[in-house]
């Protein structure tokens, strides 16, 4: 069984793992803007 790694990062909106760690700042807002779509959209449905 794999279990999901925690982050300590910070960047993560999970709180498990999900590489965002080497992004760079520009990058991360874009990876980050676009999670929050996704969120927004499930809301919706």
């Amino acid at each position: 069984m794999s279990e999901k790694k925690k982050c300590g990062c910070g960047r993560s909106p999970t709180g498990n793992c999900v590489g965002w760690h080497s992004l760079s700042e520009e990058e991360y807002k874009e990876k980050e803007a676009e999670y929050e779509a996704k969120q927004a959209d499930k809301k919706k449905d």
